[in-house]
């Protein structure tokens, strides 16, 4: 998964980077369908705001936290995404279920008086 970090008003090194790389290697392992990852990490008023979107299957999912420091901003961030994740690929497979359908009452009850019931 390919992971783009864009910072405004903070600067992160390589090592900063790579870790918020490893932190998505779980999502990537759960969700193989996604191919790129945006992070917005903001620094605010003493607040680090971190901003992630995906594409999962046809729909944009976007999390966003903050805090005062950016490491824990980051990894609320990435749960409220994997619950955002999870939500979607759970609604696609109820997509894919059978749905039941109903009859309407007049129909049913001609349907009963079809069926020989003795």
């Amino acid at each position: 998964m390919k992971i783009n970090v864009q910072t405004h008003h903070v600067s992160i090194g390589e090592e900063s980077r790579q870790e918020i790389e490893n932190k998505f290697d779980k999502v990537s392992a759960h969700f193989p369908q996604l191919i790129s990852c945006d992070i917005i990490i903001k620094k605010e008023h003493g607040q680090h705001e971190v901003e992630i979107f995906t594409n999962y299957e046809g729909v944009r999912v976007s999390a966003k936290a903050s805090h005062d420091i950016m490491y824990p901003a980051i990894s609320a961030a990435l749960k409220k995404l994997e619950a955002g994740l999870r939500n979607r690929k759970g609604q696609l497979k109820t997509d894919l279920h059978e749905k039941p359908t109903s009859t309407k009452p007049e129909i049913a009850s001609e349907i009963i008086q079809e069926m020989k019931l003795t």
